[in-house]
């Protein structure tokens, strides 16, 4: 089975900067041991960047959220701690300048993925749009969703984000 693992934004503006926030923190041990496992079991290891410009207050989404933040080669856009230790040179990496990227869903239905793993933050916004962008670029792959590596800064809009995964056929395991 032809399977990915998708680390989506889990860079230090999200965890202890600009946006960060401590469930996000928490995450990294649970992150880092999905990647190693993955790398045991051939399964390609995937990466996103949440990447913004000087521009981004002028961009609708800085006007919506006037947090500069995940600022191209800043400190804030690297990847987390041990997250970014993981992560090696041939790993596949999507700079994207929104919440999804058709970048990565293009590239993942062109790999004819079967089984996609997301994991990261923010499950209400990052994640939960790319889920949906896979799943509507492989249908018939499954999607997975692990609760307990994936959070946001606000415990109702993480809960309503799995419930709205799930009612998607995203598979969500551990909540």
């Amino acid at each position: 089975m032809k399977q990915a693992l998708i680390v989506v934004d889990y860079q230090k503006d999200f965890v202890d900067g600009a946006l960060g926030f401590p469930k996000a923190a928490a995450l990294e041990k649970e992150i880092c041991a999905k990647i190693e496992q993955a790398r045991r079991e051939n399964v390609e290891v995937i990466f996103t960047f949440d990447t913004h410009h000087e521009d981004y207050l002028q961009t609708q989404e800085g006007r919506n959220l006037p947090i500069p933040h995940c600022l191209k080669d800043a400190d804030g856009w690297k990847l987390y701690g041990a997250v970014e230790n993981c992560r090696q040179e041939t790993d596949r990496c999507f700079e994207k300048p929104c919440f999804g990227s058709w970048e990565l869903a293009e590239y993942a239905k062109a790999q004819g993925y079967e089984q996609i793993e997301l994991c990261g933050v923010v499950s209400n916004i990052c994640v939960l749009s790319n889920a949906v962008l896979l799943k509507s670029a492989l249908p018939e792959a499954q999607i997975v969703v692990d609760a307990k590596a994936t959070a946001s800064n606000d415990d109702s809009m993480n809960k309503k984000a799995l419930d709205i995964l799930a009612g998607i056929q995203v598979k969500v395991l551990n909540r």
